[in-house]
């Protein structure tokens, strides 16, 4: 067996999102030397179960083994006749982890760095597109690329969100927007705080925004928000130094819960 390559491929399977957990059963297919065989993570996010089968097969040349894809399937508590299924390939700098994965199955959008066949390395938003699927049927992903002019820094900012304020604040809520979450935030309205969550939109180059009952907010009262601004600011300074830390993201969609399970074989 090829220690070099079960510890490489030990280190993909983690920062793919899949954790630790699964050395033990992955040497042992690569010592009896199996062909193909796959790795079953079960996880949860929110209230909707997710399930990852990791495929890996055997070189025809040499003793290496690849992780070529893994197929994710969600289930709603809400629905659980129905399950969606995607499968998402493993390429050099191009991997989407286990929780982007999921993010673009719930329709939201990813930001990633990816390399292109001529291997330059070229920034893009990805979001999945439900109306369109390959022969595969998996669902096709859009890209929108550095020209298309998407600027989430700059569409934040047409925004009163308090944690914009804050450099430390401002980065943690667009790395968590990067990554396709749908993340809290603080809109300074009319002299209150108002909590709302948000997430990226690529596509018409902005953000969406939904109330605390998560009810789309409409984005023209942008301007309305922007108005009050003023006032916020001197709100701002009445009560400086009483932020709080950005939220990891909201509540309806935790991380996905700590469960140590016995990593399965097929």
């Amino acid at each position: 067996m090829n220690q070099k390559n079960l510890e490489y491929l030990k280190d993909q399977i983690k920062y793919t999102g899949f954790g630790e957990g699964f050395e033990a059963p992955l040497k042992r297919m690569m010592e009896i030397e199996k062909p193909a065989f796959k790795l079953v993570h079960e996880t949860q996010f929110g209230t909707d179960k997710v399930e990852a089968r990791m495929n890996f097969s055997k070189s025809k040349q040499t003793d290496m083994y690849f992780f070529n894809s893994y197929q994710m399937s969600v289930q709603k508590e809400n629905n659980p006749d129905e399950t969606m299924k995607q499968t998402f390939y493993i390429n050099k700098g191009n991997n989407i982890t286990l929780k982007e994965a999921y993010n673009l199955m719930e329709g939201r959008s990813v930001n990633k760095d990816l390399t292109n066949k001529e291997g330059q390395l070229y920034n893009a938003w990805l979001q999945m597109d439900f109306k369109q699927s390959d022969d595969n049927g998996n669902f096709k992903i859009q890209q929108y690329h550095q020209n298309y002019g998407y600027d989430l820094e700059a569409t934040l900012s047409k925004h009163p969100i308090k944690e914009l304020e804050n450099e430390t604040y401002k980065s943690n809520l667009m790395d968590s927007l990067k990554k396709g979450n749908l993340q809290s935030a603080t809109f300074q309205m009319e002299g209150s705080e108002q909590k709302q969550y948000i997430e990226a939109n690529p596509r018409f180059k902005t953000i969406n925004i939904y109330d605390s009952n998560m009810q789309r907010v409409d984005n023209r009262q942008s301007k309305r928000e922007k108005q009050s601004e003023a006032q916020s600011r001197s709100a701002k300074q009445e009560h400086k130094g009483q932020e709080q830390p950005i939220a990891d993201e909201a509540p309806d969609i935790p991380k996905a819960k700590k469960k140590r399970k016995r990593p399965t074989i097929t």
